[in-house]
């Protein structure tokens, strides 16, 4: 699919069948977020716990749009040159002493400057890169990991799609580009940039959803197995645990299963490959002590 066709896409319904193409499976509230987004050239906020697919969308919406992901991933102390540029300093370097070699000791200092700030030395990172390469969807991950002022640098490029380097000049984007913002909600997002992006809270699948999405990541998984695994992990979310299991989890077992040759998920088996679903020794615990590996499928 072209991009200038997907931004005239003509219903959300139209945005969930491109995205049931690559095999992600959205529902009704997931495929109009993105239909807006699109459409409104908005970045879409995406919110929910960890493992409902919130990075999996922005992937699945670059493949259903056949233009490149670009992903930022933030954490604690990320600022904006990380994000944004750096210069190729021994690049620089080495093309400085070329200079004075080749001038014989004559250098001119204002023209050997001009020389060095060049794109041929502009080290571009996710944010520059999907203002020069847009076309792209960005994917700018788990931003409520970053700081205030980083927020505050990426609403300032969100809102213009726009930066000025200042031995460069001014970037911005002939398109804008998609931007998917994903959060685990760890803190709060602040308004501004609330403000400046469309909203989507991103709930675990249920049942059915969750059965189909195995099937369809899974090919040749038994329709039993896969209807006993989701049902299984969705007590398991229901449960305090430390790290409830999402989707890729979920994935991960009934893989691990798969590989066993189980068409069924029985007790022992059952044990024996938690490790692939729960990743904590309390969690596992807690899981095997309620009684929730036994319990009828």
């Amino acid at each position: 699919m072209a991009v200038d066709d997907a931004f005239d896409l003509n219903s959300p319904a139209e945005v969930a069948k491109a995205l049931d193409d690559t095999g992600y499976l959205p529902d009704d509230g997931i495929a109009t977020a993105a239909f807006l987004a699109m459409r409104m050239r908005r970045p879409l906020l995406c919110e929910g716990e960890p493992g409902t697919g919130k990075t999996a969308l922005a992937q699945a919406l670059a493949t259903a749009l056949g233009v490149d992901l670009i992903r930022l991933q933030c954490h604690e102390g990320i600022d904006a040159a990380q994000a944004l540029y750096d210069w190729d300093f021994p690049r620089q370097l080495l093309h400085l002493r070329t200079l004075e070699a080749a001038a014989g000791g004559e250098l001119d200092a204002e023209s050997a400057e001009s020389s060095l700030y060049t794109r041929r030395f502009l080290l571009a990172r996710p944010l520059l890169r999907a203002l020069q390469e847009s076309p792209c969807v960005l994917l700018v991950d788990e931003i409520d990991r970053a700081d205030d002022e980083f927020e505050a640098f990426l609403l300032e490029v969100l809102s213009e799609y726009a930066v000025t380097i200042p031995e460069f000049g001014v970037v911005s984007a002939a398109q804008p580009p998609i931007v998917v913002l994903t959060s685990n909600r760890t803190r709060e997002v602040h308004d501004a940039l609330k403000r400046r992006c469309l909203y989507h809270w991103l709930e675990h699948p249920d049942l059915e959803r969750e059965v189909a999405i195995l099937r369809r990541r899974l090919p040749g998984l038994d329709e039993r197995l896969a209807e006993q695994v989701a049902a299984t992990v969705q007590r398991m979310r229901q449960m305090d645990l430390l790290k409830p299991p999402g989707v890729a989890e979920a994935l991960d077992w009934a893989q691990a299963l798969q590989a066993l040759g189980q068409d069924e998920l029985d007790t022992e088996t059952a044990a024996t490959t938690l490790g692939a679903v729960l990743k904590y020794r309390e969690d596992a615990e807690r899981v095997r002590a309620a009684g929730v590996l036994t319990a009828e499928r």
